[in-house]
């Protein structure tokens, strides 16, 4: 039941405003500082990711995996790493011991430069906080084979490229925490939108595809697609 959805945030801008993105024009874009603790309803758990970035020619790549089909949840789809926050833990230092566990990243090696806005995950009631941190160049990464099948790097202007990004409509769903609703879900609408890129043989959706929309949208200047509140 889902619909067409809407063109890119950034399909209207000429192509040589999307043919560059340096990491300094990421980290000048993104949220400064250690994140804040977000509000998590009861009965859901925090968790925060680490959106590793790094430069090869001119251009910020950002780390990403693909989840382990033996997982419990989220079975082979895309993600950053990062998992739940424990009791008493820094959101940055949750996010950079899960990279350390799942890709092996050494959290000396990161340099926490921000973060983006909190978001839902309804499937798997979690509240999800992207921190942002910055590589001295391209990781060597030994992943944990029983949480990660493959870990990869994409320019983010391969992310603005003709076709690599499309939305989905779909039928709204309740259970959104409030302040946390995706863009266009103000809880009465028919539909809400879902976002996908397929880059490097892979396909980006849900609480990644966010989070990557919501970080290129800054990097370019067109604020927070994602409309995401709190």
């Amino acid at each position: 039941a889902w619909l067409p959805g809407a063109p890119a945030p950034w399909a209207s801008l000429p192509e040589a405003a999307r043919g560059r993105l340096s990491v300094a024009q990421v980290v000048g874009a993104v949220l400064p500082g250690e994140p804040p603790f977000p509000t998590v309803p009861a009965g859901w758990r925090l968790a925060a990711v680490l959106v590793a970035l790094f430069e090869e020619a001119g251009q910020a790549r950002v780390v990403l995996t693909r989840r382990s089909d033996r997982l419990r949840s989220h079975r082979g789809e895309v993600s950053f790493p990062g998992g739940q926050v424990e009791p008493g833990e820094a959101l940055a230092a949750a996010a950079c011991r899960e990279a350390r566990e799942e890709i092996g990243l050494a959290p000396e090696t990161v340099t926490l430069v921000g973060h983006l806005d909190p978001l839902a995950t309804v499937s798997s009631r979690r509240v999800l906080v992207p921190v942002v941190g910055v590589l001295p160049g391209r990781p060597e990464a030994r992943r944990n084979p029983a949480e990660v099948a493959r870990v990869f790097d994409v320019a983010l202007v391969d992310l603005l490229a003709d076709g690599v990004f499309h939305e989905e409509r779909w039928p709204a769903r309740a259970g959104w925490p409030e302040g946390l609703r995706p863009r266009g879900d103000d809880g009465r609408s028919a539909h809400y939108p879902v976002w996908f890129f397929d880059v490097a043989g892979e396909t980006v959706w849900g609480a990644t595809a966010r989070v990557l929309v919501d970080l290129l949208g800054r990097s370019l200047g067109l604020g927070s697609p994602t409309g995401q509140t709190g």
